[in-house]
Formats: structure tokens, sequence, C-alpha cells
């Protein structure tokens, strides 16, 4: 929502204990989000069939629809019945301060979903990414990975601020990638109390975003190399950008390219969200997104994806 005001003004900083405000918004916009959903999606847009797996509420029915829709498995999405699907909801006045809350809801029973039944039904998983959620549930499904071998690939982003080293170390020990932006890079080493390259030894693969200049890519043997960010982007709207990078790498891996590949198409993948309002509202033909691919990063890229994708 939207403040045309400016909250401080309402404000009187002397009687902040008997805070009671109200604020006329001038529209409200509800867009789709979350981290799985959104690799989910960049995942099944570049033809692949993934499968999200969550707690939700019984609100999740349209949202359901949309991605089943465009390509996505919601058949091991738990479903609350007493809790609706967790959002964010935030109020920016004029002066872009914000009002938000968090409202976790049914998130807090994700830790009841088992994956071996979802395996059985689907197949043996090529990545399991374990993304931010529940942090029981974040713990329960890396255990879960471990014992029953299954190759996970840690990704705690915006849990990283409230976890404790014990549980970072937990969730990235024995990862085949680690994935997280540079400043997240940093918090991990903070918290965890590891070094770089403590936590690299750690995982197979470390994947960290580096925002407008691409990402980096190390590998537990210490090769490193960085990939510039696709060309000729008009950003517009961030929010959901490494959730795409991270679908449209993975997506590449699945076919089984190169390292540089995968970064290069997750890169790509992101661009079309930055430049988009919403995380799910981007759209492309296949040869759209070859054509991106070979002004950013040459001929023998492009044609390497137009084999997967056309």
């Amino acid at each position: 929502m939207t403040f045309a005001g400016k909250f401080a003004d309402s404000l009187v900083v002397d009687q902040l204990d008997k805070l009671s405000v109200s604020f006329l918004v001038n529209d409200l916009e509800i867009r789709r989000g979350g981290v799985a959903p959104n690799m989910c999606f960049g995942l099944a847009k570049l033809g692949l069939r993934p499968v999200l797996v969550g707690a939700a509420g019984e609100d999740f029915a349209d949202y359901r629809s949309w991605l089943e829709r465009h390509g996505v498995d919601c058949d091991a999405v738990h479903i609350s019945e007493s809790k609706h699907t967790a959002r964010f909801v935030c109020t920016t006045d004029s002066t872009m301060a914000q009002f938000a809350s968090f409202y976790p809801g049914a998130m807090s029973e994700a830790s009841q979903i088992e994956l071996a039944p979802i395996v059985a039904r689907v197949g043996a998983p090529a990545y399991v990414v374990i993304g931010a959620d529940d942090p029981d549930a974040m713990k329960r499904h890396t255990a879960e990975c471990r014992q029953r071998g299954y190759p996970f690939i840690a990704d705690c982003s915006q849990q990283l601020a409230f976890a404790e080293g014990d549980l970072i170390r937990d969730l990235i020990e024995g990862a085949t990638i680690l994935f997280s932006n540079e400043y997240e890079s940093h918090v991990i080493e903070k918290k965890t109390g590891w070094s770089a390259e403590e936590i690299l030894a750690k995982v197979d693969i470390q994947v960290t975003t580096l925002g407008k200049d691409g990402v980096r890519v190390t590998k537990n043997d210490g090769t490193s190399f960085e990939v510039p960010a696709a060309k000729d982007v008009a950003a517009v709207e961030p929010t959901g950008v490494g959730d795409a990078f991270r679908g449209g790498f993975l997506a590449a891996l699945s076919w089984g390219t190169s390292l540089e590949r995968a970064a290069q198409v997750g890169c790509v993948l992101a661009a079309y969200v930055v430049e988009t309002v919403g995380t799910q509202e981007y759209e492309f033909t296949p040869q759209q997104f070859v054509d991106r691919v070979r002004a950013s990063y040459g001929d023998a890229a492009a044609d390497e994806i137009a084999k997967h994708i056309d």
C-alpha cells in the first residue's frame, strides 16, 4: 500500500506509548511471492516441472491454480486447517518510510512435511533446495537430505538475520551448493565463526550473487570465476531477482551445462524479473530468451541454451 503523506506528521514522539494512528492509502497491490514459488516459477518458465514443498493455508487455492497453470507441481504443499498462508504487508509513505508486518501463519507447519513420500511419488530429486522457511522445517529437511542421501542446496537468505551460528552451520555443512548474496556471505562468516575458506570446505560449490555486477562461483578446489550481469537491463524493481537467478541457474544445471553457462542463464532470467514489478509477472518466448543470452554472452552460449528451451 502507498500513503501519499508522511508517517512522521502523524507521530508525536513523546506520545508513542499511546500510539493509535490510521492512514488513508491510495492504492493496494497484491503480489505473488515466496522464495520457493518464485524459484519454481522460474524453473517452470524454462520448461522444467519443479516440485513445490511448503505449507500454506486454505487461501492458497488461487495461487495454487496460478502456479499449476505455469507448470509447477503443487501436490506436495501442506495445507493448514487453521492458519492462513504466510504474507508480508507493507505501507510506504512519500519519503519511502515503511510500516510493515510479516505473518508466518501456515509456514510454522512446514516442519510436519516429510520428503520421502514426495520422492516416492516424483522420483529421486536432482536437488532439494532448502530456502528460507520455518527454522525447524529447514533443520528437518536438511537432516533428512543427509540421512537419505538427497543432494541439497543451502539458501538461508532472509533467515540469516534471525538465525544463530549453530543453526546456520547445521544448514550449510554438506550442501552441494551454497547460495547467498555478497552481504549474506559476510553474515554467514560472522555468525558461524568460519572463514571464507572454511565455509568453502563444507560445501561443493558456493554461488554468490553480486547485484549489478553479476555472480561469483567458487568450487571447493579453490577455482573461482565471475560472470557479469546480463546486458542492457532496465531495472525497475529488485524483489525476487535472487530467486529468479536461482531458478535459471538450477534449470541450466539440470540440462547438464557447465557452471559458467548456468550462471549466465541465471543472470538472464534475473534480468527479466528486475525489469518487472512483481516476482512472477515476466514473460518471454524461448527465442527471446535465447536472443538475450546471445546479446549478453555470445553465440556459443546462445546456441547451447537454444537446444534446451526451443
